[in-house]
């Protein structure tokens, strides 16, 4: 099933003389500008108007295209939930059953902060295997974010997944609720947890001050060498924890081992050489039972983060102004659509996310393809989208 097919589902906010455009133009056409590198919806309208030749290839335009203030009046009122369930039904049919690591963290869409009305916060689940985003919760302001974290994990069967949070996920209940759906779970562990928090580290230092005793413990080293600094990453997995308080052990379901992170890195030569070190303290459900595995669920949280910087600097969503009401989550929910495109796209392997970007910008029939577009029927006539 298309991206289109399953728009074409969405129940239209508009009433009489408003419909004078049709949604699934609209959701088309505002797609199409995003992926060849509108940012907002000026941009929208006006990549929209250069092309309006090309996309009468494919819809029915008889008004020609919309104004800005057209797209920016229909996702300002489109509902976000309906939105975001036909994309998760879209990226399904295209991954199948998810299984390995899915992150989840937040992003602050810093401008959309609108006066008084604090910026939107999206919490996004990513499969960073696939390199996609599976689903996104907006709510007002980061202190909010846990509630979104609840929701997502409410959406999926989460069998064969690893869940990795940041150390604002690390609750008992959303840990609870990672079992409940078949999940395992690696969370950080900081000072919002104070007591978990000191029996790690007091049991880390303990442990590798007196040689770990007779305590099972599984390490890994790996060294990367890059940009002139050398990065070394010890991790250290303790699979057993009856050394544990029975309090914490007891609160966290399934609770199975624990882990520590430690980063050194050299930067420099000679004199002039600087070296930090770095440790991050971790909870681990049974399901994650080897240290490699432990190590790999740490370092690939980082897609996560990456996927945001990517959003930031590729699609200048920070930068963005569009905030009224929830135009914000729909449009931040549009650069997800194009970023899995381009993500999915097997033409130009090599290419940077912005080169592809600019790519589909200069090439209708590279474009077409990433979106699935077909010519429409038009009987008598021939009509070429090169």
């Amino acid at each position: 099933m298309t991206l289109l097919s399953i728009f074409s589902r969405l129940e239209d906010p508009r009433r009489g003389p408003a419909k004078r455009y049709g949604l699934r133009e609209i959701l088309v056409m505002a797609i199409c500008a995003v992926l060849c590198g509108a940012d907002d919806w000026v941009e929208v309208a006006e990549w929209c108007e250069d092309e309006a030749d090309w996309l009468k290839g494919f819809l029915d335009l008889p008004q020609g295209t919309p104004s800005h203030d057209t797209f920016g009046d229909i996702f300002r009122v489109l509902d976000p939930d309906v939105f975001e369930s036909c994309f998760r039904e879209w990226i399904g049919g295209l991954v199948g059953v998810v299984k390995d690591i899915i992150a989840l963290d937040g992003k602050t869409v810093r401008g959309s902060k609108d006066g008084a009305i604090p910026p939107l916060h999206l919490v996004s689940a990513y499969a960073t295997a696939l390199g996609l985003t599976l689903g996104q919760e907006g709510v007002a302001g980061k202190g909010n974010e846990l509630k979104a974290i609840r929701t997502l994990l409410d959406t999926w069967v989460l069998n064969g997944c690893i869940i990795t949070l940041d150390a604002l996920g690390c609750q008992t209940d959303i840990a609870a609720a990672i079992v409940e759906k078949g999940g395992d779970y690696v969370l950080a562990v900081k000072a919002n947890q104070k007591t978990l928090s000191e029996a790690l580290v007091e049991s880390f230092e303990t442990g590798e001050a007196l040689g770990w005793g007779k305590v099972d413990v599984h390490c890994q080293t790996t060294v990367e060498k890059n940009h002139g600094r050398i990065e070394t990453r010890r991790a250290v997995l303790v699979p057993k924890i009856d050394w544990l308080p029975e309090a914490i052990r007891t609160a966290w379901p399934t609770l199975g081992a624990v882990g520590m992170i430690e980063t050194t890195q050299e930067k420099g030569t000679g004199e002039g050489a600087t070296i930090s070190t770095d440790r991050r303290y971790f909870i681990l459900s049974r399901g994650v039972t080897t240290v490699g595995d432990f190590a790999r669920a740490v370092r690939a949280h980082w897609g996560v983060e990456s996927m945001h910087w990517v959003l930031d600097v590729t699609f200048r969503e920070d930068a963005c102004r569009v905030r009224k009401e929830d135009a914000a989550r729909n449009l931040s929910l549009l650069r997800k659509i194009t970023l899995a495109m381009l993500r999915l796209d097997t033409a130009y392997p090599k290419s940077s996310l912005r080169q592809r970007r600019n790519r589909a910008s200069r090439k209708p029939l590279y474009r077409a393809e990433l979106l699935g577009l077909r010519p429409r029927s038009q009987p008598g006539t021939t009509k070429s989208i090169k």
